[in-house]
């Protein structure tokens, strides 16, 4: 029994240390990426935010501080991609948006989006206005307001009482319903759907997953293309006007 104990707390020390021990690694990579970055040492600063990923850490500042310095370098393609990145963290950050609108401004392709309804565009909108986890705290708050405004309710004194909370109840619940719906689409949007950006100056879209297939298309860096299908080594993508075809998985990078 005593051992079983001492073996338990051992192993919870350890545990402790090395939570304590990776922490202190990220933050002395992110300290010598961001004294590199403050030098102008973009690609030594690139290459410490890179063992970070690869140490498996992730994070909006992280992202968002590799957009800057692969930018600052001139790879357009890398610098949207991982400021895409970092607003899947933080949806609504202005100098995310702001970086991300200045690196798109020299793109050689403008591919026309196909036409869709206004409401779905009032969709999209509130879809990006918030990350999976901050749909799904609005969806907690509102739950707990509405188990509130039950209870009161039951507890009130007079028939005005009763009707406000009943019509603030009937808000809420119709405010729950769209939230959880948003954090429905947005869930299976951020793990089903998968986007992807070009990180080489320009690719020849095949029309098939063979390199002897008839060429399709050229795209160039930075274009943004969802991600469809695997087949070994070749994605298939979609552009935003509909066109469809397959590049090698080494020209895209997955936000």
């Amino acid at each position: 029994m005593i051992n079983k104990i001492i073996i338990k707390i051992l192993f919870s020390l350890l545990i402790v240390f090395s939570s304590q021990t990776f922490s202190s690694n990220i933050d002395e990579l992110m300290e010598k990426g961001n004294d590199h970055y403050k030098k102008n040492e973009f690609t030594l600063a690139i290459e410490e935010y890179q063992k970070l990923i690869n140490n498996g850490y992730e994070g909006s500042s992280l992202y968002y501080n590799l957009g800057n310095s692969y930018y600052r370098i001139g790879k357009t393609g890398y610098a949207i991609l991982y400021y895409e990145k970092a607003l899947k963290f933080v949806p609504s950050d202005e100098d995310i948006k702001h970086n991300l609108a200045l690196a798109k401004l020299g793109l050689k392709d403008k591919v026309d989006t196909l036409p869709t309804f206004f409401i779905f565009q009032i969709w999209e909108g509130l879809l990006a206005a918030f990350s999976v986890s901050g749909w799904t705290i609005i969806v907690y708050v509102n739950f707990i307001l509405l188990l509130i405004v039950i209870v009161a309710y039951f507890f009130a004194r007079n028939s005005s009482q009763q009707r406000l909370t009943f019509f603030s109840g009937t808000g809420l619940m119709i405010t729950l319903l769209l939230a959880v719906a948003l954090l429905a689409v947005k869930f299976n949007k951020e793990f089903n759907i998968k986007n992807g950006v070009i990180v080489v100056p320009s690719v020849t879209v095949k029309l098939s997953p063979d390199n002897s297939a008839k060429d399709g298309f050229i795209i160039h860096e930075g274009l943004k293309v969802r991600m469809e299908d695997l087949v070994d080594d070749w994605v298939k993508i979609r552009l935003n006007d509909g066109k469809i075809g397959w590049v090698s998985k080494k020209n895209i990078g997955e936000i």
